[in-house]
């Protein structure tokens, strides 16, 4: 996992080594102040010496400045340093979303990318801030300060250490006890944004239905499910404090006790013994050991902490697609065709029942085929197959009279444009939106497509008309105008296959009758797939297929299937009225 998380470091690497770097000027200077404080009082102001005070004052002026300078390059490089691995951390994070396959986004929600992508991170990101400068800092202060206490008493220096091994055993208690219920409380986030998530997404259906006092509710159980847990870790971090103040205190009492002995026994005379100033520079140095193990505690914590996130972040990292293309992967897409040979398929690996069972299938390039079939038909799962959104669990499916699988992924799914069922615009403009089908596309193709898919129309009444903005998830446009813009964005990818995923199904029949004529005059040579629940929307296919829990229940014309196929016969019927096609 370490490694892993490293790896994200990459150009703020020299930030990371200088941040230490700095520090430990940092804190040896700062050690030395207290051994000058002692000089001071023992050579300076008992003494009477004048020119003493001058020059070691002088001395404890430089060595704070030069303290404090670097403690400001340490703080500026550990900013950039903890900034930048942060901001390459979602990047890494989110590029290797963009490279999952519909089955390794099924295994994380929405909310728990979001979660890991900005709370996670965040946390990761303020944890490496500390352990490169306050973990470097307290390390190297008990290691300087016990040096130099040392120095002045081995046997009052040794208090230092009795406290280290209490603080050391009190620490892994709270640590071994906080972590799991970070974990949990992290796992408790991504339920907390998918709430968020699907209240705003379906707020008309949520004000529609009048459900807001249950969505409140929901929303109100989670936040106290993490009120609870985060009460719980913090209580138990609330020890840190406690334990930290007794062994300072300890140390202080004790060290005020034995050396006021020590000073009177020596008479105040460095010579003799322990000093007035020597008791002032160990009590200092047993404040700066105390602090830098409360620093070690605060860094700890923010471990504790962050080590769930940092399992979270790496879950994502570490997720590889599925879908992988071969050694030697095809680049071109020779035609159209499309052929299922004894085709199974299921979404869980384990699966009692597959989704698509024996499907065998061959369909000619240019050829428009409709699919037709119930709720749970799997027809969607059916078309899916061909882009390689997801791979066979038995059989194959060939493009062009090549198996999908030795395809370069990317260049299979630039043949083969799809309008799914849940359609989608971004925030942009037309045009913006239209470019993601080809974003070399000129305005006159824009708006050729745009006329095939009968958009053209609507988009001339918009005062800015093809300039106007679309709001986040197109709200801003009906659910029939959303669908055409988004037949006019695959249909600019001239692609060689063309899937309508019940894409026509918020446009009235004669504008759907309108985008089949368009599609028959003017992509002829393009496979065209269709998938309807209404029967007009295919009657004029070349063949249709009809789908009956995951299996091909009948392939023929319209008329054929009329007298052949029971289902079909029955959707045509329940569809008319007195044998006419409502128009």
């Amino acid at each position: 996992m370490i490694k892993k998380l490293l790896s994200s470091i990459r150009e703020y690497k020299k930030d990371t080594i200088l941040t230490p770097v700095y520090v430990t000027f940092e804190a040896f200077f700062e050690i030395v102040i207290p051994t000058l404080m002692a000089y001071l009082i023992d050579y300076g102001i008992i003494k009477k010496n004048m020119s003493n005070v001058l020059w070691i004052g002088l001395a404890l002026v430089i060595t704070a400045m030069i303290s404090l300078l670097v403690g400001a390059l340490a703080g500026r490089s550990a900013a950039t340093a903890s900034s930048g691995y942060a901001k390459n951390l979602r990047r890494d994070m989110f590029y290797n979303v963009q490279k999952f396959s519909f089955s390794n986004i099924d295994k994380f929600s929405t909310g728990s990318i979001i979660t890991r992508l900005t709370t996670d991170v965040t946390n990761v990101q303020m944890a490496y801030q500390m352990l490169i400068r306050l973990g470097t800092r307290a390390p190297v202060m008990i290691v300087f300060a016990l040096i130099f206490s040392f120095r002045i008493d081995v046997h009052l220096s040794l208090i230092f250490l009795a406290t280290i091994p209490v603080l050391g055993i009190g620490l892994w208690l709270i640590m071994s006890h906080v972590h799991p219920i970070f974990v949990r409380v992290f796992n408790t986030y991504d339920r907390l944004n998918n709430v968020v998530q699907e209240n705003l997404l379906g707020i008309r259906v949520v004000k529609s239905y009048i459900r807001e006092d249950y969505e409140e509710q929901k929303f109100a159980g989670i936040s106290q499910t993490i009120f609870r847990d985060f009460s719980k870790a913090e209580k138990r971090l609330a020890f840190n404090m406690p334990l930290m103040q007794f062994c300072l205190y300890a140390s202080m009492l004790l060290l005020s006790w034995f050396g006021a002995k020590e000073i009177v026994a020596s008479g105040n005379n460095p010579a003799y013994g322990l000093s007035a100033g020597d008791l002032t520079g160990l009590i200092t140095y047993a404040m700066q050991i105390l602090m830098s193990l409360m620093m070690l505690s605060m860094v700890f914590v923010m471990i504790i902490i962050s080590r769930a996130s940092a399992e979270r972040i790496v879950a994502i990292l570490n997720e590889e697609s599925d879908l992988k293309n071969g050694e030697h992967p095809v680049t071109t897409v020779k035609d159209g065709s499309i052929t299922f040979e004894n085709v199974t398929f299921t979404y869980a690996r384990k699966a009692d029942k597959p989704v698509l069972d024996g499907i065998s299938l061959f369909i000619t390039s240019g050829e428009t085929v409709g699919i037709l079939g119930g709720t749970g038909s799997s027809k969607s799962s059916l078309v899916q197959l061909i882009p390689r959104l997801y791979d066979v669990v038995r059989g194959r499916v060939t493009v062009g009279g090549v198996d999908v699988r030795d395809y370069d992924i990317e260049s299979l799914r630039n043949q083969v444009a799809m309008v799914l069922q849940k359609n989608v615009l971004f925030s942009g403009t037309i045009k913006e939106n239209l470019r993601w089908g080809n974003e070399n596309a000129t305005n006159e193709e824009m708006i050729h497509a745009c006329e095939l898919a009968q958009a053209d129309g609507f988009i001339r009444e918009f005062p800015d008309q093809y300039d106007t903005y679309i709001e986040q998830g197109g709200t801003n446009v009906s659910g029939g105008q959303k669908q055409r813009l988004c037949i006019a964005r695959a249909l600019l990818k001239k692609p060689k296959i063309l899937i309508l995923d019940d894409s026509t199904s918020a446009v009235d029949t004669k504008t759907d009758g309108m985008i089949r004529q368009a599609f028959k005059n003017d992509i002829p040579d393009t496979t065209k797939i269709i998938i309807a629940q209404r029967v007009a929307s295919v009657q004029d296919a070349d063949r249709i297929i009809v789908l009956d829990d995951g299996k091909i229940n009948a392939v023929g014309t319209h008329d054929e299937l009329l007298n052949t196929c029971a289902i079909y016969r029955e959707i045509y019927e329940s569809q008319n009225e007195g044998g006419v096609l409502h128009e």
